[in-house]
Formats: structure tokens, C-alpha cells, sequence
């Protein structure tokens, strides 16, 4: 793993110098130009401790002779002090829209053991704002070097619980609901409680189609969430987080409370 993060960092540190000499513009040859770009489908990167997490980045290239495909795709985080160049692309393929037109697109993967290896500061500070940089070419062999084609968001992974006490009640009375909110921390690839931060609960009375929230509390020390509550219905209990610009939002698995 060393060995292939060391490849890597390498890699990035030559695509950083490329996109600084190309002075966040573009340049080439040729008519040859990428017209649209769309990462992850519209949706935010969401990395996590473990999992190695994979998305696209769908590029449509316009030439007079056609498309020929990618000869280069890098995505890096627009702070240069973040330090976030740890996504790799793994491969590219390209659908023929017609005679000028493909799309193109460039798979890239997260391998979260990879993330403390590429900044000398606190690596959490590479979730944020991307951009994409890539080089195109077209079939008669124009080219065209772009940087900054696409701006997205890559955050930290959430998480987050709920419990309801006693879990049977009589109506009227009152029952006590927690949980605990925490998030990735790419330094040392754990799950840290994420103080200070706004979370919504959520009710849903048995038999209801949608949750309706029913007041909003802010975590305490650790992440912790606590709260009491008046019974009237059965029902279904969550917490939701909206997220911030570098934490994913997220909502917890329900715990239903049933009348005696």
C-alpha cells in the first residue's frame, strides 16, 4: 500500500504542476473542446474510515473528426494548503453521442488509508470544495489540456444513532430519546463525536407516510444527542442531520415506541 500511495502522491504532485502552468485556464490544438462535465451524477463524494468509495466524472468532448477519448483526469481540492490530491483514476471509457460528439467517462476511487499520506497538516482539511482537470483528444489529433471543468464537493462521512427509552409507554407521559453524531476523521481513520452542531428529531405516527420534525437540538460533548418527549401516538423516532460544506448529512435508523 505504501508503495502504490507513493505512486500516487507522485502522480498528483505532476498533474499539480500542469494545472499551474496551464494558469486555471485551457490551451490545445485544434477545435477540440470538453463542453459539460458532471461528477458523481450531481451528488456530493461521501469517504468515510474503511471502504474505498468509487464515482464517475462524465466529460462530453465535442471535435469536428470525433472524439478519441481521455489521455488525462485529476481532481484535487481548490485550497492548495488542503493538501487533497488522494483520488486516483482507475479508467476511462467513451460513449459515441454522434459524429462530433462523446461522452466520456473517467472512474476514480477513494481509498480512505490513503488520505493521512498527502497533507503535512490535518488531512480533514482536504473535504471541501474539488476541481476537475483533464486532457482530451480527438480523433486528428487535436487536444485540449482543461483545468478547473467541473467544481463539486467531497465530505466526510456521518453517522448517526437513535435510541428511545422505555420503548413501551403509556399516552401521555414521557419518554427520553438519544443518540450520538459523529464523523470520519481522516487523521487517524476513526469515528469522532462532531459537537455543536444542529440535528433535527423526527417523528412518525404508525401508519403515516412521511416524518415531520418535531424540534431540533444540538449536540453535546462526544456527539451526544438527548431529549424528552411527550407521548400521544405509537410511532417511529429519528434524528436527522442537514450536514455543513464538509460533512455529510445524515439521518439515523428509526426506534419505534409503542403504546401500553
Amino acid at each position: 500500500m505504501r508503495g502504490r500511495t507513493a505512486w500516487a502522491a507522485a502522480g498528483g504532485a505532476a498533474a499539480l504542476l500542469l494545472a499551474t502552468a496551464t494558469g486555471a485556464h485551457a490551451e490545445g490544438r485544434g477545435d477540440i473542446r470538453v463542453v459539460k462535465t458532471v461528477v458523481n451524477n450531481g451528488g456530493n463524494v461521501i469517504v468515510g474510515t474503511s471502504k474505498t468509495v468509487r464515482y464517475p466524472i462524465d466529460i462530453t468532448v465535442k471535435d469536428g473528426s470525433g472524439v478519441k477519448g481521455l489521455t488525462h483526469v485529476s481532481t484535487y481540492n481548490t485550497s492548495s494548503a488542503a493538501g487533497g490530491g488522494f483520488v486516483e483514476w482507475t479508467g476511462a471509457s467513451c460513449t459515441k453521442k454522434s459524429a462530433t460528439t462523446s461522452v466520456c467517462r473517467a472512474t476514480m476511487s477513494v481509498t480512505p488509508a490513503w488520505i493521512p499520506d498527502y497533507s503535512d497538516s490535518d488531512s480533514n482539511k482536504a473535504a471541501g470544495v474539488w476541481q476537475v482537470n483533464a486532457t482530451v483528444k480527438a480523433n486528428d489529433g487535436d487536444y485540449w489540456i482543461s483545468d478547473r471543468i467541473a467544481l463539486y464537493k467531497v465530505k466526510r462521512a456521518a453517522r448517526l444513532t437513535t435510541v428511545i427509552a422505555p420503548e413501551k409507554v403509556t399516552r401521555g407521559t414521557k419518554a427520553t430519546v438519544t443518540g450520538k453524531l459523529s464523523r470520519a476523521d481522516w487523521e487517524n481513520l476513526k469515528y469522532h463525536g462532531f459537537t455543536g452542531q444542529k440535528v433535527e428529531l423526527q417523528f412518525r405516527k404508525k401508519g403515516a407516510a412521511h416524518y415531520g420534525t418535531v424540534r431540533t437540538v444540538t449536540t453535546g460533548d462526544a456527539g451526544k444527542l438527548t431529549t424528552k418527549v411527550t407521548v400521544t401516538s405509537a410511532g417511529s423516532w429519528r434524528w436527522y442531520f442537514p450536514g455543513t460544506t464538509t460533512t455529510s448529512r445524515k439521518t439515523s435508523t428509526a426506534d419505534v415506541l409503542d403504546l401500553k
